[in-house]
């Protein structure tokens, strides 16, 4: 599974991290973009994005270009919305965004909702992170308050900035990359493992 920078996370509550009442998990962020590509794979490029809004020349694409030096910049109200659409119903583990306060000061979200549906006409809150002067990459699990659910099954996420740093308005973010677990590599296994531990044993020796 994928590993966040230690260091990164502070749980404000108890249950820290979901939706339907949970506390927000505080982030802060990581230098270091920390991923286990063993198990995880990048799928955003599966899938259709667009924003909300944004200023000529700081649309949805600068998002994508693997570049820290561009940012997508929403221009109208809050709550700015990024939304990733895909064909068929696909599993999302890991949501990765880089932001950065020393940078964009009163640009950078501080307060971020998740939600996940067949479309626009069902989301629902999986998770809402609030970020403290973020610097990096902020890793934000999908899992659930149920250890069980270790992601989320859907056609689409989105990701609503409901506030910035400083009360400010339009948003900066400069990278967003999503992880959904890699398919099954035991072959003619009817079973499809999401853990490490479960796949090490998943044959008889």
């Amino acid at each position: 599974m994928a590993t966040e920078s230690e260091g990164e996370e502070e749980v404000a509550a108890a249950g820290a991290g979901g939706g339907e009442g949970g506390g927000a998990a505080r982030l802060r962020g990581s230098a270091e973009l920390t991923v286990d590509k063993e198990w995880l794979r990048e799928v955003g490029k599966n899938a259709a994005w667009t924003v909300s809004s944004f200023k000529p020349g700081n649309g949805v694409t600068c998002l994508l270009d693997s570049s820290l030096e561009t940012f997508w910049q929403s221009d109208g109200a809050q709550p700015h919305l990024v939304n990733i659409q895909f064909e068929k119903k696909v599993k999302l583990q890991l949501l990765v965004l880089y932001v950065d306060f020393k940078l964009d000061e009163s640009y950078t979200p501080s307060k971020i909702s998740i939600r996940s549906g067949d479309g626009f006409h069902n989301l629902k809150e999986v998770k809402t992170v609030e970020l403290v002067k973020p610097v990096g990459w902020v890793h934000v699990s999908l899992s659930g308050t149920d250890p069980r659910e270790i992601f989320v099954n859907t056609f689409m996420l989105q990701i609503a900035i409901q506030s910035n740093h400083l009360n400010g308005r339009d948003t900066h973010v400069r990278q967003i990359k999503i992880y959904g677990p890699r398919p099954n590599p035991v072959p003619h296994q009817p079973f499809h493992f999401t853990s490490q531990e479960f796949q090490t044993y998943s044959t008889i020796r």
